[in-house]
């Protein structure tokens, strides 16, 4: 990390849409660990902590709970330890794909039925 840019978590907050205590409590779960820390103890976040840091926001909309947001990011980590996923990474990736799949399908239908409510409240307003 020493070449590596860093931000505050300030700035990672900032970029992100998520709150300083919504990042600091994914640090105490092991969610999202920084890079490092300054000399005055201060969290240190790299590209790639940020990268990190949406990927679990985007999760969040599809209602994944923090747990299996947990065993995602292992399975991504998992993955990315090796030039070629082990068999038991990849299905639980393309697993974790399939849920992900349904999960919008669901969401999808959930906003049709919005757009419907919304639509009948024009009308009622006409």
């Amino acid at each position: 990390m020493p070449d590596e840019e860093t931000m505050h978590i300030g700035e990672l907050a900032d970029r992100t849409g998520l709150s300083l205590r919504t990042i600091r409590h994914y640090d105490e779960i092991n969610l999202l660990t920084p890079s490092g820390r300054s000399d005055g103890g201060f969290r240190l976040y790299t590209e790639g902590d940020f990268e990190r840091l949406m990927l679990i926001r985007r999760m969040k909309p599809l209602g994944y709970s923090l747990e299996q947001m947990g065993d995602l990011l292992r399975a991504i980590d998992s993955a990315g330890a090796n030039d070629e996923a082990s068999a038991d990474t990849r299905r639980m990736l393309e697993d974790f794909q399939r849920d992900a799949l349904e999960r919008r399908e669901k969401l999808a239908q959930r906003l049709d039925m919005a757009d419907e409510f919304l639509g009948l409240l024009a009308d009622r307003l006409r």
